[in-house]
């Protein structure tokens, strides 16, 4: 990746072109379950969403793996995408809005205790 490809994210959009690609190859059901677990990645996405798209590779080939298996998707993530999602990127140590802000406020209320008491 070159600096062009970083500043524009022209590579970002490349590689979700090809997960578009990918994903259309898969049948009706996972293709659904494809698009609620890209909806329920998003909040986890850093300014840029190049931290989602190792996750969203990961995914995809298990709904490619699971779909050339012949397994329904109920089998490979339950009744619960969001859950699913939400382990997926939990699992990487990725998160959401709230936790960053979560950690932002405990940062700004360490760095004022260590004022007053310091």
């Amino acid at each position: 990746m070159n600096f062009w490809e970083t500043i524009t994210g022209s590579d970002l959009t490349r590689e979700w072109k090809a997960f578009d690609g990918r994903a259309r190859a898969l049948p009706a059901d996972y293709r659904a379950a494809w698009k609620q677990i890209v909806a329920h990645l998003y909040p986890y996405g850093s300014f840029t969403g190049r931290n989602l798209t190792p996750l969203a590779d990961a995914a995809l080939g298990l709904l490619e793996e699971a779909a050339a298996d012949g397994q329904s998707i109920d089998e490979v993530l339950g009744d619960d995408v969001a859950g699913f999602a939400t382990a997926l990127a939990g699992g990487a140590g990725a998160g959401n809005y709230r936790d960053r802000w979560r950690e932002q406020l405990n940062r700004n209320v360490a760095r004022k205790l260590a004022r007053l008491g310091g």
